[in-house]
């Protein structure tokens, strides 16, 4: 018998924005079918945890929440930087998949970054085949990785059958103000935004396809009517 495979680290951000009329709706990519994880799939952006998003140099160019504090949320079996990379792959994964970018000011002043913008630098990031870091491209804009515009959620990991597993952290954030979310990207076929119950309506349809762990976080964002009384739930701080 075969040992179960170690779990890869990964981060995950539920995208949150208000709904055209009432409610929020989430943000949701497909993969394309090819990809041996997820293949086809709706899901969340996400990825998985590089060493660099734990390296001293991205811990420095990181602003909102510290690796001593990330550690007590997540666990002591962590090291901070270890548990501090999740937020960090969770903010990367987000801006190269759906160019989306949660940054700030040295001094933590929250600005205002337009969709031309941030498409632009991700444009730049994909254009170079990922040789220009995350850590890089902050560093050349002045930029510091906003990490408190993240919230933590829950825990996910593969079942041990399974030959590609992964340890995953969920985590909310909501759009911030004047940017809009990529239609598609390198490892996006296309998105949507939905409101959970009309997501759940397309998966129970077998129209959207998806995991449970993707399945059961709509299902708890549904039980809320309004984007206020979820950030009230969670202390979620909206993007701006």
């Amino acid at each position: 018998m075969t040992e179960p495979q170690k779990p890869k680290h990964a981060a995950t951000v539920i995208l949150l924005r208000r709904g055209a009329r009432t409610g929020f709706e989430v943000f949701l990519t497909r993969r394309p079918e090819g990809m041996p994880f997820l293949g086809g799939m709706y899901c969340f952006p996400g990825g998985t945890v590089r060493k660099e998003d734990r390296s001293p140099a991205m811990v420095q160019r990181c602003h909102g929440l510290t690796p001593s504090q990330a550690r007590r949320i997540l666990g002591a079996y962590l090291t901070p930087p270890q548990a501090l990379g999740f937020w960090v792959a969770a903010s990367r994964e987000l801006f190269e998949e759906a160019g989306v970018l949660l940054a700030t000011r040295v001094d933590g002043e929250r600005i205002s970054l337009d969709t031309n913008t941030t498409r632009s630098l991700a444009e730049k990031q994909a254009s170079s085949k990922r040789a220009v870091s995350f850590q890089s491209l902050l560093e050349s804009e002045q930029l510091y990785c906003d990490l408190s515009r993240l919230t933590y959620l829950s825990h996910w990991q593969t079942p041990s059958r399974q030959p590609i597993r992964f340890d995953t952290r969920f985590f909310l954030a909501t759009l911030p103000e004047g940017q809009s979310a990529l239609s598609s990207s390198d490892e996006v076929v296309h998105s949507l935004w939905l409101t959970p119950d009309r997501a759940l309506s397309l998966c129970e349809k077998k129209e959207l396809p998806m995991i449970f762990p993707t399945f059961a976080s709509l299902r708890t964002l549904a039980d809320f009517d309004s984007l206020e009384s979820l950030l009230r739930e969670y202390c979620l701080k909206v993007s701006s």
